[in-house]
């Protein structure tokens, strides 16, 4: 019988334990062990922050802007190597999938596209490779939302400035993958079951812009993007080629060359903070100046795709954390080789912004970015989940040890009373 009875007490340690273990990470991805750099509202402590940060952890060129009620708070530029200001024009990578998807839902607001359309019935220049799944669900609005059933994973990889880049319709049909393996822009999964980051989708999406505008993808978004919000040093030339385009560099601060990349519509995309200050301020007006009307922007940002139901993605737009409205930190990152990464986020609750491209370190714009985050809303952004797990390690630890050492005192006062 005490045998027994000590059995049942260390099971409900082991309870109690496993009970506070899953406590202790619901709260890490609630942010309840995480500290924010900077005192709630003081931008000037964040900005400070922020700035050291780069000097301490970016091996190349970096430029910063924190936006305070749509109005700059902050400017910091770091040099590697040239000059470096707000006109400098740096490689977005993935970030160039935000603007694809104001092209298209350009396209929504004209009556040219539906969301719930399979993207098939656009094409003409190419088609999806038979598969067991039904493509007649790969609809526009999941392809933009990473729900559409595409397994790629791309990552597209890049091109030496002397090689010949490939159609686009060759590219769909064999894409050269960042990390170097065969992949296929094919159905792997059943459209709508699940989000799966799909470069090869935003491809698509680039097939569509031309095929139903009849224009080619570059010059569709410049008169409808880009043009009306004055961004002019923006574009999908090859950065190499554009003057007063920042240098390129790897993780080590080594000098790097400038690549070409075959989908410009999934990461051809070259900007600069000042460029990307104009969208930003647009967007945290109304949509003042932008070709989208405010209701489509707002649309943009409402879930369409979950993760163990949280929602993380919207038409095209990363959802980064939910807000005090309802609403979410929105925007989107971009990384790529050889040490490439830009953010942009916006609390549309407070009109505040982040941007920040590097390139020299391939996280940087985004590690800070979740501090930003973090700062702003008290939770931690989707990009920052491991991190947030991680912080629950140590509160885990010490809750389950306390435990065990209370099981273990009250076992011995309760088996010595029997005794």
């Amino acid at each position: 019988m005490k045998i027994l009875k000590a059995g049942f007490f260390a099971l409900g340690a082991i309870v109690a334990i496993g009970a506070w273990c899953a406590l202790a990470v619901f709260g890490g991805l609630y942010g309840w062990w995480m500290k924010p750099i900077a005192e709630k509202g003081d931008h000037a402590a964040f900005f400070a922050e922020a700035s050291k940060r780069i000097d301490e952890g970016n091996a190349g060129n970096a430029a910063f802007i924190l936006i305070r009620d749509g109005e700059v708070a902050g400017e910091y530029y770091a040099p590697a190597g040239g000059d470096v200001d707000a006109q400098t024009v740096f490689p977005t990578a993935s970030f160039s999938k935000w603007i694809t998807a104001f092209g298209v839902m350009k396209l929504v607001e004209e009556g040219k596209v539906s969301l719930d359309e399979p993207v098939s019935s656009y094409l003409t220049r190419w088609s999806l490779p038979d598969g067991p799944f039904d493509e007649s669900g790969v609809t526009v609005r999941r392809l933009l939302s990473h729900a559409a059933g595409l397994t790629d994973g791309l990552g597209f990889g890049d091109y030496d400035a002397d090689e010949t880049l490939p159609s686009l319709e060759e590219t769909l049909a064999n894409p050269r993958a960042s990390s170097g393996r065969e992949v296929s822009i094919e159905v792997g999964a059943e459209p709508g079951e699940e989000f799966a980051y799909s470069g090869g989708g935003y491809l698509i999406l680039q097939l569509l812009i031309e095929e139903v505008s009849g224009r080619d993808y570059e010059s569709f978004i410049q008169d409808n993007v880009l043009a009306p919000l004055g961004m002019t040093q923006s574009s999908f030339s090859f950065i190499g080629d554009i003057e007063g385009a920042t240098q390129s560099f790897d993780a080590n601060g080594e000098l790097a060359p400038h690549y070409q990349y075959a989908a410009a519509g999934a990461t051809g995309f070259s900007s600069s903070a000042g460029d990307l200050l104009k969208l930003v301020r647009a967007l945290t007006d109304d949509g003042a100046g932008f070709a989208l009307q405010p209701a489509t922007l707002a649309a943009m940002r409402q879930p369409e795709a979950y993760v163990l139901g949280s929602p993380i993605w919207g038409l095209g737009t990363i959802l980064y954390a939910p807000t005090k409205s309802g609403d979410f930190v929105y925007g989107h990152d971009g990384a790529n080789e050889p040490a490439i990464n830009v953010s942009v986020r916006i609390n549309p609750d407070n009109s505040d912004a982040y941007i920040m491209l590097v390139n020299g370190h391939p996280s940087l714009a985004s590690d800070i970015g979740g501090e930003w985050v973090l700062w702003q809303t008290g939770m931690p952004d989707i990009l920052s989940t491991e991190r947030a797990i991680k912080s629950a390690l140590l509160p885990a630890a010490l809750g389950s040890l306390i435990i065990l050492i209370a099981a273990v005192f009250l076992a011995r006062r309760l088996f010595s009373k029997k005794t």
